[in-house]
């Protein structure tokens, strides 16, 4: 249901795990080489299972559990990559960290932490509304 705001969270989160990661660089080295998420299978790999959870997420509208759930689990996988994403900046083979320069796409699963914890709110918000009518039956 695209009228819910949860949605509209899940989508904008669909769209920064599969479109601005292209966009954005993770860094640029000394010598000029922009590094973008592409040169690690294992960030492609995460990349991937964010954006398949983030589009299973929208689509399971009717069922509130599973989504709370998967998007939780996407939280995890953004943390995780963000972690992988600080630790290999910060282990440049011969550079200091004020030597190379961070790049946006680098931020970008903190965004979709974010959008995922706004999306959580409001599903446990409608989930809370279901109960309290449920109560007055």
């Amino acid at each position: 249901m695209i009228q819910r705001i949860q949605t509209i969270y899940l989508l904008l989160t669909f769209a920064i795990s599969a479109i601005l990661f292209f966009l954005f660089p993770l860094w640029t080295l000394e010598n000029g080489k922009v590094v973008y998420f592409m040169e690690s299978h294992l960030y492609t790999i995460l990349l991937g299972l964010s954006t398949m959870l983030s589009v299973m997420s929208i689509i399971s509208f009717k069922k509130r559990q599973n989504q709370f759930v998967m998007n939780r689990l996407n939280m995890i996988i953004n943390l995780s990559l963000l972690g992988l994403f600080v630790y290999h900046s910060l282990n440049l083979s011969g550079e200091t960290p004020a030597v190379s320069e961070k790049g946006i796409g680098m931020f970008l699963p903190i965004v979709a932490i974010v959008l995922l914890v706004l999306a959580n709110r409001a599903i446990k918000k409608d989930e809370d509304l279901v109960k309290s009518a449920d109560r007055l039956r």
